[in-house]
């Protein structure tokens, strides 16, 4: 590959029977042999979409590099690959666990997580009831060919998260996603004002099938820093190449290069947060 950039697969499918693990293994190997370096799975990938209930049936939640944790790394490095994954972390009760997704290293080494913040509650989304929110914003991840951020699904619609990574020098953010197919036009919309406003790439994959009556579906999609649209589909494969110069290129114009004035930002928040 080129110097500055970075080969990435939209893998839309799930992985939660016996078997996934292993069918897991065998798409990043077919994603790697068409020269993706990192693959993005959707929400949650090795579990089923639990959320649909509000009252929980089954736990899902394990401790950290316990079965699903382990299960990524391992596809990971049988296929030379770097992945973006997820899990739900065990805590001591509801308000200590955790959506958290995972980049591995191609050779399984965890390069950074990230916690989801902002959890929906509504029908077919009860999250609150499985896990809380993360307590940290996302920060920059290194030791792939591009910087990269991750938001997870409700996070693109609080764009603060988007800012401060584009702020920090991200190329690209990753969002892993479970949406219902008939919002597809507004989430296709924070997609591309995101990625206009921060001169980044946005890319985002979905799960891709109805589960427990909720019709989650809709295409995965990667947005160029111009706000291009370079890759959008239903299917379960999609590879597409990420240029650094693209991203040097809209930052040199407008709104690229606009100011954060970050002191200003904060003081703002105080006073929301803490009054006058």
């Amino acid at each position: 590959m080129p110097e500055g950039s970075l080969t990435v697969a939209l893998v839309s499918e799930t992985f939660q029977d016996e078997e996934g693990p292993d069918r897991l293994a065998a798409r990043l190997v077919e994603s790697a042999s068409q020269g993706a370096q990192l693959a993005v799975l959707p929400e949650l990938p090795l579990l089923p979409w639990c959320a649909a209930e509000r009252e929980p049936t089954e736990d899902y939640a394990e401790p950290e590099h316990a079965f699903a944790w382990q299960a990524l790394g391992a596809a990971a490095a049988k296929a030379g690959i770097a992945l973006l994954g997820g899990v739900i972390i065990d805590g001591d009760s509801v308000r200590t666990r955790r959506n958290r997704a995972v980049l591995f290293g191609p050779d399984a080494t965890v390069l950074g997580t990230y916690d989801k913040v902002h959890l929906p509650e509504e029908p077919g989304f009860w999250e609150t009831s499985y896990y809380a929110p993360g307590n940290e914003m996302a920060t920059p991840i290194d030791g792939l060919p591009m910087r990269v951020g991750i938001q997870i699904c409700s996070d693109i619609n609080r764009p603060v998260g988007c800012q401060l990574l584009g702020a920090a020098g991200c190329e690209a953010v990753l969002v892993p996603r479970a949406t219902e197919r008939n919002t597809y036009d507004r989430w296709r919309t924070v997609f591309i004002a995101n990625a206009i406003t921060t001169g980044m790439y946005v890319l985002s994959v979905n799960r891709p099938t109805a589960e427990s009556g909720v019709d989650i579906g809709g295409p995965s999609i990667a947005v160029s820093p111009t706000g291009e649209v370079i890759a959008e589909t239903e299917g379960c494969l999609a590879i597409v190449t990420l240029e650094r110069a693209q991203v040097q290129a809209a930052r040199k114009r407008y709104p690229g290069y606009l100011d954060y004035p970050g002191r200003q930002y904060v003081e703002a928040w105080r006073r929301l947060t803490h009054g006058p």
